[in-house]
């Protein structure tokens, strides 16, 4: 079958009253269907199986989509009455103030965008970052390639970089992956605050009650932290969500660049692992 493409910008709600009219761009290539807030980014807000209305990812707040967040030093900011640190994030801050997109293409079945980053914490324009991505649907594949460049002139110290922020719908709440010294996929519900785990394959997955879910691979990854949410219990639709985030220790100093590609999937946890056991065959 040749793949279709459906490319559609929508004006959606917003998501608080403090946010900005919401910009989407779907692709769509009869197996699933992603969407990017142009808004906010152009961050991964949504992916689901082609034909259907039900979103796999969570984007309660700005800071809930599926992109690239960096950390730095201490610098005196808070976020919301707590102690916060340089963070540069791709789609906006706590308070709803959204990035600056720069660049925005599409053609056939990816597309491409580039953007500066605010402050998670402050909502200041982070001048000294850039940030790019690549998207690209194949079969039931999507790959992202993610590329940070600083131009700063501080060193900012070694911390845990998220190689993506990944926020899954509450409907997902088993986590699974392969740890070290095990042949089965460990399951757990992760709790809350952050867990951290070492895994012996670059990927993770979250899947419901049928079995079914997304996937994750992020090739060289050796370490994931998560917790689940149940959010507030008035509106825990919302609130509750699935976190996990492929991370490695980095230094951010000046002429920092890092480029790393994420592969996202849909379905049972067997066919997540063939699609990646094949993926990984060319790494």
């Amino acid at each position: 079958m040749i793949p279709r493409l459906i490319l559609l910008c929508l004006l959606l709600p917003c998501i608080s009253p403090a946010a900005e009219p919401e910009e989407w761009t779907f692709l769509d290539n009869g197996k699933l269907r992603l969407g990017v807030n142009r808004s906010a980014g152009a961050a991964l807000g949504w992916l689901s199986e082609s034909g259907r209305d039900a979103n796999v990812l969570n984007r309660f707040d700005l800071g809930r989509y599926v992109q690239q967040s960096w950390y730095g030093a201490t610098d005196g900011s808070d976020w919301n009455g707590k102690p916060w640190r340089w963070n540069p994030v791709q789609a906006g801050n706590w308070e709803n103030k959204p990035s600056q997109m720069t660049a925005f293409s599409v053609k056939d079945l990816s597309l491409e965008s580039s953007s500066i980053p605010v402050h998670w914490a402050t909502g200041e324009l982070l001048k000294e970052v850039a940030l790019r991505q690549k998207m690209q649907l194949d079969e039931f594949v999507v790959r992202i390639d993610y590329e940070m460049d600083y131009t700063g002139t501080m060193t900012h110290p070694l911390q845990d970089q998220e190689l993506p922020a990944v926020f899954v719908d509450a409907a997902y709440p088993k986590l699974q992956f392969m740890a070290p010294g095990e042949t089965e996929p460990r399951s757990l519900v992760p709790g809350w605050p952050n867990e951290r785990y070492s895994i012996s394959q670059p990927w993770v997955a979250y899947t419901d009650a049928t079995g079914r879910g997304i996937g994750i691979l992020v090739p060289g990854i050796e370490t994931i932290t998560c917790y689940r949410a149940e959010g507030d219990p008035n509106n825990r639709a919302k609130g509750a969500c699935s976190y996990v985030a492929p991370i490695k220790q980095l230094v951010i100093n000046p002429g920092f660049s890092h480029r790393y590609t994420v592969y996202l999937t849909l379905g049972t946890l067997p066919e997540i692992r063939h699609r990646f056991a094949e993926l990984l065959k060319k790494h």
